[in-house]
């Protein structure tokens, strides 16, 4: 049943599932992303869809289906634009403040709303308010500035003291809007102004786009709702979510259907409910061939034309899966989330949004230079994705070094570029013209590059609530420290030792940097409570029992990282089971070992806490940040640096359990 917590699967059928995925054939044809896009397109009608009329207050950025004409005038009357008086312009010929005009006032007043009773004849004047309806024979309205009351024997008089042209200050009947011109042709998106001009030419509602309706499948043993308990090996289904929230913001009205288990009939069911009910079916997951995945196997008996497209030369992307049922489009993505997004923005959005009636999506593309060298698969088109930071020479895109499974790259790029399928990489330096993700290059207000620390949120939280936007790209100390070096960031976070002096950061420093000291953390091996291996123990100790026992398994850190230097020391050369599994955080350490996908390694003391783990202190190290000179006079630093030095964000940290 959708969205039910997944069972674990009987071993005898994956193990068919296994040989049947062996034997079967693998992607039908891979074809380049140009190639899919075109046999695609050409098996749809990309038309717009039928109209449908909706009231004023529900057409808030819907599409117009048709040329939309004024119902009324606008203003409905002629009309005085000020405060003053509704008379006849030959009447003020050659007044002046020396010899002003003298009319007789009549007795009506014509406020907003109040219909004129009483005909202007020559030589008489009406008081009129703004937005006032003329009365019969005016032709002029004068300022009641230019103005002065008497009285005589017969009444009151309005002494003019300045000439009037015929129609000044008079807003004529439909000279906004006429009745029967055009107001809104079919395409336009409509907005509050527009929602205001309908309302003012008489309309109650507007014919607009049918929403295109997207079923959303998501397909998986392994998915459960979010929020929900993740058993072993569960994973919480973020496709979903994501994807219905980008079928609105694209003009759709999504369906969810829910999560569907790999098998068969029940994911043949969910389709053919996706096709009865929408204009569009987008399932994720399931369409690669290994063991399990089902999807392909059910798109082949789809009525023609079916399946058009079955793996695209792409990274991330391949195994996308391009089919048509009649008229309706169906499309697989691939599960992992990375890959989910960025297929469903490239293939699936070009025809929602045709649908829908809206322009194509703005493509906005930035020149930069790539940071650092960016490995690729020859034979397919890989599109990295960056974040970008501003130096003395332009921007510098920064791959943000996350696979097709990460939930949070679409989301923390600035934009991607892409490698050509013929290139093993691009190198460092390398002109990239990077494509925008969410329209115009805005750089985070300050960069970070360097070293991971959860206590670094503290401070950049202290900046976003003076509205700071911050941008952290966790590379290591020794390639924040090189980026530092270059111009690359604002601020490099690091914890490194020098083992010859057992002083921290200082003998790194260079020409053009300055070191601001940050707080001191303690690091420490982590281990599970009650594993007696390390229980008892002090942390170099365990170090080396570890070291040498070919069952205790390590999760090591990435090269570069003060972690990594720091453990190094300590093993001496040594290379203990797990060493080659170099996660990029403490928190992935601390997860592997919680998980029991480790036995040990070494994070902060902080993160080991947050996991309930074990801890083993092996130092009390200086977690500082090393400043370009060039970038200290920057606003946003100015502002890092005194967050980092305020009281409020002091005692944070002593909260979190770094020290002074």
């Amino acid at each position: 049943m959708p969205d039910a917590p997944p069972p674990r699967p009987d071993p005898a059928k994956l193990l068919d599932r296994v040989r049947r995925a062996a034997r079967q054939e693998q992607f039908l044809d891979v074809v380049s992303a140009e190639e899919a896009t075109r046999r695609f397109h050409a098996a749809l009608d990309l038309r717009p869809l039928a109209a449908e009329e909706v009231p004023l207050a529900a057409s808030l950025g819907r599409v117009v289906a048709r040329t939309v004409t004024a119902a009324c005038d606008a203003p409905p009357f002629d009309r005085s634009s000020v405060d003053g008086f509704a008379l006849r312009a030959a009447d003020a010929a050659g007044a002046s403040e020396a010899a002003p005009r003298r009319l007789r006032l009549n007795a009506e007043v014509l406020a907003c709303g109040v219909a004129p009773a009483v005909e202007l004849l020559p030589g008489t004047a009406t008081a009129i308010a703004t937005g006032g309806m003329l009365p019969r024979g005016a032709d002029a309205v004068a300022m009641i500035e230019w103005t002065a009351l008497e009285e005589d024997s017969e009444g009151p008089v309005l002494l003019l003291k300045r000439p009037l042209a015929p129609g000044q200050f008079i807003g004529f009947a439909g000279s906004d809007i006429a009745r029967g011109e055009a107001l809104l042709r079919a395409g336009t998106v409509v907005t509050s102004r527009e929602i205001g001009m309908l309302a003012a030419a008489g309309h109650a509602t507007v014919p607009v786009v049918r929403r295109p309706r997207v079923a959303v499948i998501s397909t998986g043993d392994e998915l459960v709702p979010p929020g929900a308990p993740l058993p072993p090996g569960g994973i919480a289904d973020s496709n979903a979510a994501i994807l219905s929230a980008a079928v609105v913001e694209n003009g759709g009205e999504p369906i969810p259907l829910g999560i569907f288990r790999d098998e068969e009939a029940a994911l043949a069911g969910a389709l053919r409910d996706g096709l009865a009910r929408a204009d569009l079916v987008v399932m994720s997951g399931g369409t690669s061939k290994g063991a399990g995945d089902v999807s392909h196997r059910i798109l082949s008996r789809l009525e023609p034309p079916g399946v058009l497209v079955h793996g695209v030369a792409l990274k991330p992307g391949k195994p996308l899966c391009l089919a048509v049922s009649g008229r309706t489009p169906v499309v697989v993505l691939p599960g992992f989330p990375t890959s989910a997004v960025f297929t469903f923005h490239e293939f699936v959005v070009p025809v929602l949004r045709a649908l829908a009636g809206l322009p194509a999506r703005e493509e906005t593309t930035a020149p930069a230079r790539l940071a650092v060298r960016t490995p690729s698969e020859l034979g397919r088109t890989e599109y990295v994705m960056v974040s970008l930071a501003e130096t003395a020479d332009g921007l510098a895109a920064f791959p943000l070094g996350k696979g097709s499974g990460s939930v949070t790259a679409f989301s923390q790029a600035d934009g991607f570029f892409a490698i050509p399928a013929l290139d093993a990489g691009a190198d460092a330096d390398t002109p990239v013209g990077v494509r925008l993700i969410g329209g115009a290059a805005r750089p985070p207000d300050l960069v970070l590059i360097g070293s991971h620390c959860v206590g670094l949120d503290i401070v950049l939280d202290a900046l976003a609530a003076d509205g700071l936007r911050a941008r952290t790209l966790a590379v290591g100390s020794l390639g924040g420290l090189a980026a530092a070096k270059r111009g690359e960031c604002d601020l490099a976070p690091a914890h490194l030792l020098d083992p010859a002096s057992g002083a921290y950061n200082e003998t790194f420093l260079a020409p053009g940097l300055r070191l601001v000291r940050g707080w001191r953390r303690r690091q420490g091996v982590v281990f599970r409570p009650g594993d007696p291996r390390f229980e008892g123990l002090e942390g170099a100790a365990a170090v080396r029992r570890a070291a040498g026992d070919s069952s205790c398994l390590l999760v090591n850190r990435n090269a570069g990282s003060g972690t990594r230097i720091l453990l190094d020391g300590l093993l001496g050369g040594a290379r203990p089971a797990g060493y080659a599994n170099q996660p990029k955080s403490h928190n992935a350490v601390a997860a592997a070992v919680a998980q029991g996908r480790a036995d040990w390694g070494v994070a902060i003391e902080t993160v080991a806490r947050d996991y309930g783990l074990g801890f083993l202190a092996l130092a009390d190290e200086h977690y500082d940040f090393f400043l370009p000179e060039a970038r200290a006079g920057r606003a946003a630093v100015e502002a890092f640096l005194a967050a980092l030095a305020s009281d409020t964000v002091r005692a944070r940290l002593a909260g979190a359990g770094f020290g002074a």
